[in-house]
């Protein structure tokens, strides 16, 4: 007779989650379903999806508009089933400046089920000052307009 399987800890369940988006690679996004309840939420500056295969299409379609895309955790702070991570995105842009690094730094709150899976997934960062800067046409009219509205 096996013993009842115990749910994992929040702290736990976001080693795990922490763990996962630290070495994702193309090849893992179809482990989302591991991490992410059926009918998770996402939502970025870009994006507002429900569904893990939702989930995965984002993921998936970094992978193929960015070279090298990784995540690193700078921080978290758990709380009951919630937690907030702080972040630095790396990747390099495939039609211009390639090969340079480029960064974002962001946040996300997390809200897990009893099973220790994702239902709430919400990434907060600027994408003004964090990705729009670093385009070449665009970015030049948002660092106008930013000079314009410090003045």
């Amino acid at each position: 007779m096996q013993p009842p399987h115990t749910p994992p800890s929040t702290e736990e369940a976001v080693t795990r989650v922490v763990a996962f988006f630290e070495n994702l690679s193309p090849a893992d996004i179809a482990a989302i379903g591991h991490f992410y309840a059926p009918q998770a939420r996402f939502k970025d500056p870009f994006n507002e999806v429900v569904g893990v295969p939702a989930i995965q299409a984002i993921f998936a379609h970094m992978f193929e508009a960015l070279e090298h895309p990784r995540f690193v955790v700078t921080g978290r702070v758990v709380q009951g089933t919630q937690c907030f991570l702080t972040w630095d995105f790396l990747f390099a842009f495939k039609d211009f400046h390639k090969g340079v690094t480029q960064t974002v730094r962001g946040a996300s709150h997390l809200v897990l089920d009893e099973q220790g899976r994702v239902t709430l997934h919400r990434d907060y960062w600027d994408a003004a000052e964090e990705l729009y800067e670093k385009l070449p046409v665009v970015g030049a009219l948002m660092r106008w307009l930013k000079k314009r509205a410090n003045s």
